[in-house]
């Protein structure tokens, strides 16, 4: 997938290392909006670190593994959408999502998390796409449940982030539809 249209003016990409520049100037613009719930959006603080994390996800999908894009507003780089995980033996992969305040409200981690789901299962034939996210990101909760997700339930305690353990909801769609 080179892009794919999401809205008038808005793509999704492959977010590959040769972006890494862009993708840093992206944190650095929205670190303080991305960071409390995602642990990458403090430790990418330079283009180097940005191209190291960009670079596991491109070998990771070089061996069908987890994979991540970007998505592009009128050519700026605002969020992007991914797979932290994507287990094909099992059939099972873990799809999440950012975006800059300035992006939202406009559908597209919707629309970008929808196309991907709907490759997962019917292009790739897999079982399960899970949504996991902590229980007080109402956004992203609002995501799962957009895709027609079904809310699993809570694992407590389970995400450590600046010193505090936040409990993370589990959503899942599979391939025949619950």
């Amino acid at each position: 997938m080179l892009s794919h249209p999401l809205t008038e003016g808005a793509e999704l990409r492959a977010l590959e290392p040769w972006r890494a520049t862009e993708f840093h100037d992206h944190v650095e613009r929205n670190r303080g909006h991305l960071a409390p719930w995602l642990p990458w959006a403090t430790a990418i603080d330079d283009p180097a670190k940005a191209e190291a994390w960009l670079r596991k996800y491109a070998e990771a999908q070089a061996r069908d593994g987890m994979r991540i894009y970007g998505i592009w507003l009128d050519g700026t780089l605002v969020g992007g959408v991914g797979f932290s995980a994507f287990h094909v033996p099992s059939g099972v992969c873990q799809l999440g999502a950012w975006l800059a305040p300035e992006a939202e409200g406009r559908g597209l981690v919707t629309r970008a998390a929808g196309h991907l789901t709907e490759w997962a299962l019917r292009t790739r034939g897999m079982s399960r796409v899970e949504w996991r996210a902590a229980a007080t990101n109402v956004r992203s909760l609002a995501v799962a449940k957009r895709l027609g997700m079904r809310r699993e339930g809570v694992l407590r305690s389970a995400f450590p982030m600046d010193g505090v353990r936040h409990d993370v909801e589990v959503w899942a769609l599979t391939a025949d539809g619950s």
